[in-house]
């Protein structure tokens, strides 16, 4: 029996999850709630979360910010980030190394992002920074490898 992927997935992949109803973005909260993944949260980056549903141009009241937040986080496993933090390279935009952390501190196999400031990273981690398209496709391709 093999083991879920374990896998961060950055605030504007679960935003877009939550609040959008493109294919893409109902395909990975299908895939979240049906448990074909392990998504992985840090405090750093439930934080990060929360304030970004808190935007005034999503007008959404703290009742319907907090019921978006249970559409999420009861599926994921908490990971805390050790001190010293984990030895990752240095990203250009120092608020995504949470998510670098958090990939890093929980074993993840994947970082699904689609900021370029994570994806230029590719390659230089030992978890794979793949884009959203990407990690669905793997999902479908082979949903439990």
């Amino acid at each position: 029996m093999s083991t879920l992927l374990r896998v961060v997935l950055d605030s504007n992949v679960v935003l877009s999850a939550l609040l959008f109803r493109s294919d893409s973005a109902n395909r990975l909260r299908q895939a979240w709630q049906g448990g074909l993944f392990q998504p992985l949260a840090s405090s750093e980056t439930i934080v990060e979360l929360m304030r970004v549903l808190a935007y005034p141009k999503f007008r959404l009241s703290p009742a319907d910010q907090h019921e978006l937040l249970a559409d999420y986080l009861p599926w994921t496993t908490s990971v805390r980030i050790p001190d010293p933090r984990p030895k990752l390279p240095v990203c250009r935009d120092p608020a995504d190394m949470a998510f670098l952390e958090l990939a890093a501190a929980g074993r993840a196999q994947r970082l699904v992002s689609g900021d370029r400031d994570l994806l230029a990273l590719a390659g230089h981690t030992k978890f794979d920074i793949i884009t959203l398209a990407e990690f669905l496709k793997q999902l479908r391709d082979n949903p439990r490898s």
